[in-house]
């Protein structure tokens, strides 16, 4: 397949770059400063664009099978995110390609309760709530867009940390996805592997789906 990443050089885009690699995809590996060429996985196509700029999207979206947004905003720059989705959108309504979005978790329910959100649930980090704020609006640009873009949007369990590539993960909708503890995670690496399993083999359209442990 041929794959753009937005965000590549950040933590989770890096990582789907290095798995898309490993599968033996042909990966543009998409960041706003040349500068950061470097930090690039080994093997990729090395571009500069702005997920905010249709425009760019649209030219580094044409020919290839599928576009992944991997962007994520420095603290205090959270409204960036909803600009990078709509960027999105609109430059791929141009070339018609497919979109798969890494979101947050805070919009998923907590299993047990009425709908309770994960961020309206006890002990969320009020410092966590700017991004998660941000993820709802990056959910909702893309659930009120018109222009017919193939869509899909990956929610990670609660905690999405830098681990280990077990390859194994199970996969949910709009519920929090915890284990026989209690606990919610996923590490950025099978994360990696579970965009890449939905690039290869689609199964969300203009939907929400959520994977964890």
């Amino acid at each position: 397949m041929r794959i753009t990443v937005f965000g590549a050089a950040g933590n989770v885009g890096s990582r789907v770059v290095t798995e898309a690699l490993s599968r033996g995809h042909d990966v543009t590996a998409v960041v706003r400063n040349s500068a950061r060429f470097g930090e690039l996985p080994v093997g990729a196509t090395a571009r500069t664009g702005d997920a905010s700029d249709p425009a760019d999207v649209a030219r580094l979206s044409a020919g290839q099978d599928v576009v992944i947004g991997a962007t994520r905003p420095a603290p205090g720059s959270e409204h960036q995110l909803v600009a990078a989705t709509e960027g999105l959108l609109a430059g791929l309504a141009r070339t018609g390609v497919r979109l798969l979005l890494v979101g947050g978790a805070g919009s998923l329910a907590l299993p047990g309760t009425d709908g309770t959100t994960v961020m309206d649930g006890p002990g969320f980090p009020a410092d966590w709530r700017p991004i998660a704020l941000a993820c709802n609006d990056q959910l909702a640009a893309c659930r009120t867009a018109e222009d017919g873009v193939d869509w899909a949007y990956l929610s990670p369990a609660a905690l999405l940390e830098p681990g280990e590539r077990t390859g194994h993960y199970r996969l949910g909708t709009d519920e929090l996805l915890v284990d026989a503890e209690g606990n919610s995670a996923i590490s950025m690496e099978d994360l990696a592997v579970a965009l890449l399993d939905e690039a290869e083999h689609p199964a969300h359209h203009r939907t929400r789906f959520t994977a964890g442990y």
